[in-house]
């Protein structure tokens, strides 16, 4: 019996959360499923993509930040 993957089963396999056993599975499954092997290149180019993106706020974020701090500080908390 053939196992059917899963977004879900593709997403753990780009980020090696895989067991050795599943992850041959997966691959045999590629091997001879367009639909799969087209959706998993999709999901590695998502993953590409991600990975790109810039993880840290901007200066201006962070001034206007701490620009909001300061005009705030002198009011009393509850």
């Amino acid at each position: 019996m053939t196992k059917s993957f899963t977004q879900n089963d593709l997403i753990r396999y780009i980020y090696q959360e895989m067991s050795a056993s599943e992850s041959v599975e997966l691959v045999q499954a590629l091997q001879v499923d367009a639909v799969l092997m087209q959706e998993y290149l999709d999901l590695l180019c998502s993953v590409e993509h991600l990975d790109k993106l810039i993880r840290e706020p901007s200066h201006q974020l962070v001034a206007r930040i701490k620009d909001l701090a300061r005009s705030t500080q002198g009011v009393e908390k509850v």
